[in-house]
């Protein structure tokens, strides 16, 4: 019923915070483990410098087939850049074209996920941002159209 709805709900979210605001030791544990094992730290250091190493080519990657695709612009900005994360200069009405035709999804201020770029995608975004930008988002064919 309604009132002891409201009474467990109100217990659960006391305990839910509590398990937010009071995390298990145990991924410290890990950690600690990690970082003070040498052979587990060599291997996380190893991990860490491949998936830099793959965001970097990634960025790479896009600004040459964006400056190949003589897209508007200039895309240096892509390349010096660091992280995760890409500011990419598209405006909202680009980004929009970007989700709804194309199935890229980003911030509507242009910033990408560089990490969810790879070798099978890279040439897609980029002919994607190609079209967005100028103006063939909505008329030309998607290249998507050809992988179905």
């Amino acid at each position: 019923n309604g009132a002891t709805k409201a009474a467990v709900h109100s217990q659960l979210t006391l305990l839910i915070r509590g398990q937010y605001s009071n995390p298990p030791a145990y991924g410290a544990r890990i950690v600690s483990k990690v970082l003070n094992t040498p052979e587990l730290r060599k291997e996380w250091m190893a991990s860490i410098q491949a998936m830099s190493s793959r965001i970097r080519e990634m960025r790479t990657a896009l600004r040459d087939k964006l400056v190949a695709l003589g897209t508007p612009g200039t895309w240096d900005h892509i390349v010096n850049q660091i992280g995760m994360f890409s500011y990419t200069g598209l405006n909202e009405s680009h980004v929009r074209v970007l989700i709804d035709r194309y199935h890229i999804y980003l911030l509507k201020t242009g910033r990408i996920s560089m990490s969810g770029l790879n070798t099978g995608n890279v040439e897609y975004v980029a002919k994607a941002i190609h079209a967005a930008i100028t103006g063939a988002g909505e008329s030309a064919a998607c290249p998507c159209d050809n992988k179905l």
